[in-house]
């Protein structure tokens, strides 16, 4: 059996994450055959690295008939391209899980996903316990609920953002919401609130809180999901977003176990 065709969308520090890691032998299930980046230099760097294809465009990408594509790039990356990826055949893993807020996309998705017999798989990033979580969720209408901390410069360029912020010295409560709103405020910051909402009470009925705390280094994440006689709380903190590539790297492996490539 030949190995698995892998194509990469996104061309910055997580997309070199996976690049490393299939160059230090843990994907050796795959051959990766392109790259496609906002950016045609930074592509064609990374794409050397990997001993790939640069690609400009995403029909150049799926040109190259791969088995999966790994996200690593934006919401709107996944916006532009992800019913593309899955009509081609193609299975598709995201990590940019904000995407899916937005309902009537999510429903494309899930059409082409269908109508084209591939899959999505979400990598879980910086959160995890998803298991758990879901089946919570289909036990019953679970009340769902994430609280985020975070340090006030991971704010700044945000409507969450205030100079005071950066001199307070107590904890602020800045944003009290549904996942939905969330995104929509914060479309490159709540993945995890999005990821989270997905397996349990949806966008629309997941609350979200986010907290600006003083001198803070990274994120803090606990999530909540209980009905009637169970609950599970998740508690995740990260000071680096590495560990959203590295779960990339850990979805492709366990694809690796039952998938098959494609017949060119």
């Amino acid at each position: 059996m030949g190995k698995l065709k892998l194509c990469i969308l996104g061309n910055g520090y997580l997309a070199d994450i996976i690049v490393e890691a299939g160059l230090k032998g843990m994907l050796d299930e795959y051959e990766l055959v392109g790259v496609l980046g906002r950016t045609r230099e930074k592509t064609e760097l990374l794409a050397k690295k990997g001993g790939c294809q640069a690609c400009g465009t995403i029909d150049e990408l799926l040109a190259l008939s791969p088995d999966y594509v790994a996200e690593a790039a934006s919401v709107q990356s996944v916006k532009d391209c992800g019913v593309k990826i899955l009509e081609s055949g193609a299975g598709m893993i995201v990590l940019s899980i904000g995407a899916f807020a937005d309902h009537e996309f999510f429903g494309q998705i899930k059409a082409a996903a269908a109508g084209h017999k591939t899959r999505v798989y979400i990598a879980s990033g910086a959160v995890g316990g998803f298991d758990v979580l879901r089946t919570i969720s289909l036990m019953g209408q679970a009340e769902a609920g994430i609280r985020t901390r975070k340090g006030p410069a991971s704010l700044k360029g945000t409507p969450l953002f205030v100079e005071r912020l950066m001199e307070d010295g107590t904890e602020s409560h800045v944003f009290h919401g549904s996942a939905k709103e969330a995104i929509s405020l914060l479309p490159t910051k709540v993945n995890v609130a999005v990821a989270s909402s997905l397996v349990t009470a949806g966008p629309e009925d997941t609350r979200v809180d986010i907290y600006s705390v003083p001198g803070m280094v990274g994120d803090d994440h606990k999530i909540t999901s209980e009905i009637e006689g169970v609950k599970a709380v998740v508690d995740i903190y990260s000071s680096t977003s590495a560990i959203a590539g590295w779960s990339v790297v850990a979805v492709l492996q366990n694809i690796a176990f039952h998938a098959q490539p494609r017949m060119s």
